[in-house]
């Protein structure tokens, strides 16, 4: 029998509800955050995302619905009362104060005395790799040290819980990957829950141990980027997370679509008989080759069809396959000239059975 006690999640939210005169912003949203846990809202602009992170730091209050962190309620509590601490788009550094006195703002705003403020705000200085730069002015650093100072300001009250909303948005893409590389780092070294807003869709699904997916204030699911990205729960979620092809069809029998040009394909899901869903396919499942190259029709599912355009992307050719009145975007890789194609040029596609996802539309 297994005594081990339940670990307390880090935030837990339950049926919260936010309203702003008629409009809802987040409806009825519950989901549980671990300890230790890098943990992303993704969505796109207004789906909720930042207004329930501004609940969980206290400068919005819900509506309805039950908020705790470490299970404390702290629903109605101001944000100096909670043991959160956040990091916004805009960095809110003090420009008249330097690295060191930024940092050691929030301590020294706490009561603790100048010497061991200071000792503290060097041990995060250090730890976000801007020893050396502590008497700097915020407008004599990059955007990128701006963003470390942040942080190491946000971290030095060791708060239970970080929120960062958007804090990569200013940046340009180089950095943002470095930084993206460096916060993940960080986190692991420091164990505290990250919940980290974007709607950047790459960034969510590199940093996260998990991810929670917004839309017009609904949650529409949770789980690991692999989760998320191989097996979305509706056409919102598998359009949104990454590049595929969404292809409408109806369900024929428990085990069968039928797509919209007639084309009969195994489902690898059930839904029910007659209802309309969309098959997802991603463009990097998908193989392409000469006719001739068609494999066994045990081995996956094969079309013929015409190359209409062909884009180089460096890494990989994007080609645009028309097949019986259906579109469909194919990733190859690697590159190599022997295996590209042209428009115009006949071909087939095909791909592995478990490739294809099918989600209700």
């Amino acid at each position: 029998m297994n005594t081990t006690a339940p670990t307390t999640p880090a935030v837990s939210i339950r049926e919260v509800t936010k309203r702003f005169g008629d409009v809802t912003a987040v409806d009825a949203v519950s989901l549980d955050i671990a300890d230790g846990e890098f943990f992303a809202m993704l969505g796109p602009s207004g789906c909720g995302k930042t207004t329930t992170l501004r609940m969980i730091a206290g400068l919005e209050f819900p509506t309805e619905g039950s908020l705790q962190i470490f299970g404390d309620e702290v629903g109605t509590l101001p944000p100096n009362k909670r043991p959160v601490n956040t990091v916004f788009q805009n960095y809110a550094l003090f420009p008249h104060m330097n690295v060191l006195d930024n940092v050691s703002f929030g301590l020294r705003m706490s009561g603790v005395e100048k010497k061991n403020a200071a000792m503290r705000a060097m041990d995060l200085i250090d730890l976000v790799q801007l020893t050396g730069m502590e008497k700097r002015k915020p407008n004599q650093l990059s955007g990128g040290q701006q963003q470390r100072v942040a942080l190491a300001r946000a971290l030095v009250n060791k708060p239970k819980v970080l929120l960062l909303d958007e804090p990569l948005g200013a940046l340009d893409l180089k950095l943002r990957q470095e930084m993206q590389t460096e916060l993940k780092t960080l986190q692991r070294e420091l164990g505290v829950s990250f919940v980290f807003v974007t709607h950047d869709q790459e960034e969510a699904l590199t940093m996260s141990d998990r991810i929670a997916v917004m839309h017009d204030g609904e949650l529409l699911q949770v789980g690991s980027a692999e989760e998320l990205y191989e097996r979305p729960v509706n056409r919102f979620v598998a359009d949104f997370i990454g590049q595929t092809n969404l292809l409408p069809a109806t369900v024929a029998e428990n085990d069968m679509i039928v797509l919209d040009n007639g084309s009969k394909l195994l489902c690898p899901n059930p839904h029910a008989v007659g209802s309309k869903v969309s098959m997802s396919l991603r463009p990097e499942s998908i193989r392409i080759g000469t006719r001739d190259a068609i494999p066994a029709p045990d081995q996956g599912t094969s079309l013929q069809g015409v190359v209409s355009d062909m884009s180089y992307l460096g890494h990989a050719l994007l080609y645009t396959v028309k097949v019986d009145g259906l579109s469909l975007e194919v990733r190859s890789e690697p590159v190599s000239a022997d295996r590209r194609f042209g428009p115009g040029d006949d071909v087939a596609v095909w791909w592995d059975r478990t490739a294809d996802w099918v989600v209700p539309d």
